[in-house]
Order: C-alpha cells, then structure tokens, then sequence
C-alpha cells in the first residue's frame, strides 16, 4: 500500500537522518466535540515554526518529528503511519514548506490525520458505500446528445476505460444520455463492495478521497488497478470541460489544484471525502506536560 510514495523516497531519504527528539510537537485539541469542527475545518497558512523534520520508528508505526516534537494529530493522538515510505512522504510535505506553511498542500497529512482521528466516525462499511455510491452519478457513465464532436470524444476515451472495468472485474457498468443515468446492477454494487472491503481503512480513506475528487468510481479503479495514470484520470474526468476550452488556451487549461489534489494524495495500489486537516492550534509547538 502507498507505493506511490516511494516517487519521494529519494528526495525524503535524506530525513531519516536528522536529529531525533521526544518532546511533543503539534499539540491538537482534545476530543471534545466542540473542538472537533473548529480542527477540521479548512485551513490557510501560518508561519513555519520549525527548522528540521525527522522520522523516528516507535512501537505504533514511524512518527514525525519537528525539531525534536513529535506531530500530532488535531485530536492529540500521536501522529503514527503504518510504513516509512508514507512517513517519508508526510515529512517531506512538512519539509518542503517555506516561511509560511500551507496547509491545504498537505495532502497527505491531512488523510494520515483523517485516518488516525476519523472525525466523522466512519467505519469501514460506511466508507465503502460511500465511495461505491458513486457509481450513480459515475463521471464517465453520463453521456451528452450533441454535439457530435463530444459524443465522439466521450465514446473514444470513456468506453475503453468502462469496457476495461466491466471485464476486470465481470461486472455490467455501461453509459446513458438519460439525465436519470445508467442503471447500474445490484450486482456490479456487490462485486465492487466486496472488492473493497479487502482494503484495510488506511487505503479505504485514500480511494474515497480519490472518487471524491475524479466524481467516478470507474476512473478511480483504473488509478488502483494501474490502468490509468494519475494525469491520463484527471484529465478524463474533465473531458467536457477541457473540450469546451479553446485550442489557443488549452496549455493553460490543466488546473494545477485538481492535478495536484489528486497527484500528491494517490496512496497505489491501495488508494475519502476527507474533512480533516491539522489546524493552527494543532501545530503550535507545545512541550509536553
């Protein structure tokens, strides 16, 4: 799970060997509900607070350090992932950041922090239905009439992802021009609940993120299945819109938000619609008591 991450593994390395510390780093509110909102509510920026960043490996999993405090999350839990690629992703977003720290860039803490706190209070059938439920308003599923240069354009680079998907997992997906949608089985729901359910909530947090982004559970299973690339599903679920772009502006058309989201949050093989992120007050350096 997160092999993407390795894509950092070269450039993040390097943090592994700064100094290490135990004194807590970004004390978060507690778990108070009142707090809760305020935590993950969206972010802007703040001044950076730290020098170095560091992964150190404890009994939970890898932690984050920021000169010698460990990360926590907007819930005071100890900042803990499963595997140092994704700690190494983590710091390197903490890391990269200049004078100021841009929060809504840090994709990945803000699903690691999801995932620890669970502020919604999910579980993994929920989220799973969630991401399936998708499906009924499948980006790549709704088809226009006219013009006829566009319902060629759909046709030619949506069927092929569609067709691959039905035959990758022996399920029945197909398109319509009804603004009601296809009909999608009882049984295609089944088989891609099932399918789902092997993913452990780390990944299941990812891939609801992911689907929320692209609006297409077809698309995302190409991302997981490698069929797609992170670029070729971006911009697939933006067919429409890219085709109502001018050919003079279309160098400019790629939003780097939507690439971006998606680029630095896709957790492969095992990639929800995420409400977390570290707030101000989760990130003031406070020693520990």
């Amino acid at each position: 799970m997160w092999r993407s991450c390795l894509r950092l593994w070269d450039e993040g390395r390097r943090l592994l060997n700064r100094p290490r510390g135990g004194l807590i780093a970004s004390v978060g509110p507690g778990p108070n509900p009142r707090l809760q909102a305020r935590a993950y509510a969206p972010l802007t920026e703040r001044k950076r607070f730290y020098q170095n960043v560091s992964i150190t490996q404890g009994e939970g999993g890898f932690e984050i350090n920021l000169d010698h405090r460990k990360l926590k999350t907007p819930q005071a839990k100890l900042f803990t992932v499963p595997s140092e690629a994704l700690a190494i992703a983590v710091a390197t977003e903490w890391d990269s950041q200049q004078d100021t720290i841009k929060f809504y860039t840090m994709h990945l803490t803000t699903l690691c922090n999801t995932s620890l706190d669970n502020p919604t209070q999910r579980n993994k059938d929920q989220l799973i239905r969630a991401a399936v439920k998708f499906l009924d308003t499948d980006t790549i599923c709704y088809r226009v009439e006219e013009p006829e240069t566009l319902v060629e354009l759909q046709k030619n680079e949506w069927d092929p992802v569609i067709e691959w998907a039905e035959k990758r997992y022996g399920v029945e997906i197909g398109s319509s021009t009804s603004i009601m949608g296809p009909s999608i089985p009882a049984r295609t729901q089944e088989v891609l609940i099932s399918h789902l359910a092997s993913y452990n909530m780390w990944a299941l947090q990812g891939i609801e993120f992911v689907v929320t982004q692209l609006k297409s559970m077809v698309l995302t299973l190409g991302l997981i299945d490698l069929r797609l690339t992170v670029e070729q599903a971006v911009l697939l679920s933006r067919l429409e819109e890219e085709y109502q772009v001018p050919v003079s502006t279309k160098s400019n058309s790629f939003p780097p938000r939507a690439r971006s989201d998606t680029c630095c949050l896709w957790p492969e093989p095992h990639p929800g619609d995420i409400t977390s992120s570290t707030d101000n007050s989760a990130c003031d350096p406070q020693p520990s008591a």
